[in-house]
């Protein structure tokens, strides 16, 4: 398929099974169009639905969807922990392949204009595609729940809906539609009762108190479990990662004495979030890496085809006077090196496992050389917002981020391949005992050098949230890499 959309659309409805079975045969029965996934939550009273295909299918898989949940759910008898406006609350497209994102923004205000012409339903447009600037957040349309929509559609002329009557429909509200980047529902469980305690975390973290960018998340009450929960939605994960999301919950949470009971993903999430998280624990209860199918195939096939640039290449970009190569470039190929002489003594010795986990180590380091280097072009041109500019601050907090978190998986990653090759050493034929010591001594240089760059920019953040969720690891690295420098 050349051209693919996603749509993610949420439901008011988490507990008859009836109702989410005739929303999942409604996309379904869509021809050319995929359901991906589907999940239900009985203290959200919520369902998610994913689903994919060509654009114009997906107007009318969603407009099925939406007709079925106007039919089976009347808000007026709804109660959940989630907040809601609509019996079919949100819908988003998300441009996925041969798309774009303005493609998603038309494909929104088709299907707005098709569902407040038919079903008599106020819609607003919200992200990518909100005509208004105060439509945009999601959580600005939500805001006072039914209620406070209702309120301010009669008396505020800046909130009449982009289309359909101005007024709540009887039992379905209303329908926020748009066009986002992908976005990941992830939530973490507390060991507590106390919703107060889960609300004060939630608004200590997120983008909108001064928290963690690109994050917005919610403390809410799981009476079903006993517990309660920081509901997030991650919307730029490659800013704010997942287990960064994690580590802050972690961080406040502590100061409470309340322990975390583990984390779940809402729906699906990009390869490179989880890639992002390999190196550290998040706690799922209900995933597998193994079920991540590009990664089995990435283990399975080693591409050929691949060019890249030469050494020669390499080192001139490093010694331009304008350096286009960072110095976390250099050690993400320090480290790679380092893993790559690991897999010929592993070869050699006949550890099967330890070869291949250095030779996905080695890959890895390889990738982070490229990301390294456009986290240190993002943050050059944040360097280069006037002063004065409002903007410039959270820019280049943001940036120093991305900054700080490649260097600190360089590190991270090279203490692994130190400690890879160091298992293998004992039974490897004494002809490469020096090249596998050799090994280990540019994994410590790489972690060393990543370090000090993981510090450095740490100094510069000033944003105290996003330290304090990489402090852990900072101080794990710099234990795991005097553990490593013993080895020598």
């Amino acid at each position: 398929m050349k051209q693919l959309v996603e749509c993610v659309p949420n439901f008011s409805e988490g507990r008859n099974q009836t109702t989410i079975q005739a929303l999942i045969d409604a996309v379904k029965s869509t021809e050319g169009v995929v359901l991906l996934d589907h999940s239900m939550d009985t203290d959200h009273h919520r369902a998610v639905l994913t689903f994919c295909g060509a654009p114009a299918a997906m107007i009318e898989a969603a407009f099925r969807a939406i007709r079925v949940a106007t039919d089976l759910i009347d808000l007026r008898t709804h109660g959940g922990v989630h907040p809601r406006i609509g019996a079919t609350d949100v819908v988003p497209f998300i441009p996925i392949k041969g798309t774009t994102m303005q493609d998603c923004v038309q494909l929104a205000k088709q299907l707005g204009d098709r569902v407040g012409r038919e079903f008599q339903i106020p819609v607003f447009l919200y992200e990518r595609s909100a005509a208004h600037i105060d439509h945009a957040p999601l959580e600005a349309v939500r805001r006072g729940g039914l209620e406070g929509l209702a309120f301010r559609m009669a008396s505020d002329p800046d909130w009449t809906p982009d289309f359909g009557p101005a007024r709540l429909h009887q039992s379905a509200g209303a329908i926020a539609i748009g066009a986002r980047p992908p976005l990941i529902a992830y939530n973490v469980n507390l060991h507590s009762t106390d919703v107060a305690v889960a609300r004060s975390i939630a608004r200590t973290i997120r983008h909108s108190s001064g928290g963690l960018p690109y994050l917005k998340a919610i403390g809410v009450e799981l009476p079903s479990r006993g517990m309660v929960q920081i509901a997030m939605n991650l919307t730029d994960y490659q800013v704010t990662p997942i287990h960064t999301a994690l580590q802050s919950v972690k961080i406040e949470a502590a100061k409470y004495e309340i322990e975390v009971a583990g984390s779940e993903l809402i729906g699906l999430v990009p390869q490179a979030a989880l890639d992002q998280a390999a190196a550290t624990s998040l706690e799922l209860n209900r995933f597998d890496s193994s079920q991540v199918l590009e990664t089995r195939i990435a283990e399975a096939l080693q591409s050929r085809n691949e060019t890249d640039e030469t050494v020669s290449d390499f080192l001139a970009a490093v010694a331009e006077a304008a350096p286009s190569r960072a110095g976390g470039s250099v050690t993400a190929l320090v480290g790679a090196l380092a893993a790559s002489l690991g897999v010929m003594g592993a070869r050699l010795g006949r550890h099967q496992d330890t070869e291949q986990r250095l030779l996905l180590l080695s890959r890895r380091l390889h990738q982070l050389v490229q990301e390294d280097t456009t986290a240190y072009e993002e943050l050059m041109h944040a360097y280069k917002i006037p002063k004065q500019h409002p903007d410039r601050p959270m820019a280049v907090s943001t940036a120093l981020h991305k900054a700080t978190e490649v260097p600190l998986e360089i590190a991270e990653l090279s203490c692994e391949v130190g400690r890879s090759i160091d298992s293998a050493l004992p039974s490897a034929k004494r002809a490469v005992h020096s090249d596998l010591t050799v090994g280990i001594t540019m994994a410590i240089a790489a972690a060393h050098a990543a370090l000090h760059t993981v510090n450095a920019n740490i100094t510069l953040q000033s944003n105290q949230h996003l330290i304090d969720a990489l402090r852990p690891r900072v101080e794990q690295s710099e234990q795991n890499l005097e553990e490593l420098k013993r080895l020598c």
